[in-house]
């Protein structure tokens, strides 16, 4: 082949290469949704997997006490299912019950937040429920507004439902799919990439551990320190704030705001409590609990999980920050095995 015959061969497989890749981002792109669930879910894949583990091979010498895989996953999945009957069992009985309390309150509450911002000069008048009804949208309108967050409600719940089911799979497929992924390296490379992918399986499930461990640390102190200060229906304001501890940055800020409105309607002093004992325990939290936690849980420096918060939180929002610290599990697992093996 001649040298210009070379060189427009060349040209040709550059330009196929870079249109090529273009049709692949663009395609990564327009499934961006879809790559993200199964992120999640092989977060949840891998968090589970030292459990299914400790079930499969049994506890001590014990051989009856070993399980098949497919037993040891749905004994997982059954103690989840009982762990959270029994914590819904002992939450949502007071929950229900100062739940429905508040509701009947939240009339007085709303007069009351409209009197104070008529005499602060905020509103120049209250509003009573028919000015309300009278200034709702035509029906028309409203409709399609309630249709639309029908479907809305109906994809977040097709997706939490994709999310607490594709991981069962994953976990029934893993030998396979582990030994799919170690034949793509090198036969001499494979102990190696084995044992990556064990401390990555470790620190994923520290991870989860993590995650719960801080909801309840988050929740269990809101009930005391609202308790302590008087605030009415502190249990259900408590829940809402372990809750809202499983999203990072954003949903303790939101879960604090119903408890601080119903505060200050009980009086000002209450309301400058209650926020400074809020804005005390998210100082505590991100400056000494998420970093001393999720360090002792999963090994990750207090440094590098507030530098990921940030990353995450940047690139997807409240979903980056939710994954961040098990990302930067992964990342730091491979960077190490990068530079012991240079």
């Amino acid at each position: 082949m001649s040298s210009s015959g070379r060189e427009r061969r060349v040209i040709f497989l550059g330009v196929a290469a870079l249109l090529g890749g273009i049709v692949l981002l663009w395609t990564l792109y327009l499934i961006r949704d879809v790559l993200l669930v199964l992120y999640v879910s092989g977060l949840l894949a891998i968090g589970f997997s030292p459990i299914v583990r400790r079930f499969q091979h049994g506890f001590g010498r014990r051989e009856w006490a070993r399980l098949p895989r497919w037993a040891a996953i749905l004994v997982l999945y059954l103690g989840l299912l009982v762990v959270v009957g029994l914590a819904f069992a002992v939450v949502l009985p007071p929950f229900v019950r100062q739940a429905r309390a508040l509701w009947l309150d939240l009339p007085r509450y709303v007069d009351q937040a409209q009197g104070a911002l008529v005499r602060a000069g905020i509103l120049s008048e209250q509003w009573t429920s028919a000015d309300l009804i009278s200034h709702l949208p035509n029906p028309g309108f409203a409709v399609a507004q309630v249709l639309g967050a029908l479907q809305s409600a109906a994809g977040i719940a097709g997706t939490i439902v994709t999310v607490v089911i594709l991981p069962y799979y994953l976990l029934l497929e893993a030998d396979a799919l582990g030994s799919t992924c170690l034949k793509l390296f090198a036969r001499d490379r494979r102990p190696q990439v084995a044992r990556v992918m064990e401390s990555m399986t470790v620190k994923v499930g520290a991870w989860l551990g993590g995650q719960l461990l801080l909801a309840l640390i988050i929740g269990v102190s809101a009930a005391i320190g609202l308790y302590l200060l008087g605030v009415p229906y502190f249990y259900v304001f408590a829940v809402i704030a372990a809750f809202g501890e499983l999203v990072p940055v954003v949903g303790p800020i939101l879960a604090a705001i119903p408890a601080v409105l119903v505060a200050f309607l009980v009086s000002v002093q209450t309301g400058v409590f209650v926020t400074a004992y809020f804005a005390l325990q998210q100082f505590l939290e991100n400056q000494f609990i998420v970093p001393r936690v999720m360090e002792k849980q999963v090994g990750v420096s207090a440094v590098t999980v507030i530098v990921a918060l940030l990353i995450g939180t940047q690139l997807l929002g409240i979903t980056g920050a939710l994954l961040a610290i098990p990302t930067a599990a992964i990342v730091q697992v491979l960077a190490q095995e990068y530079l012991e093996r240079e």
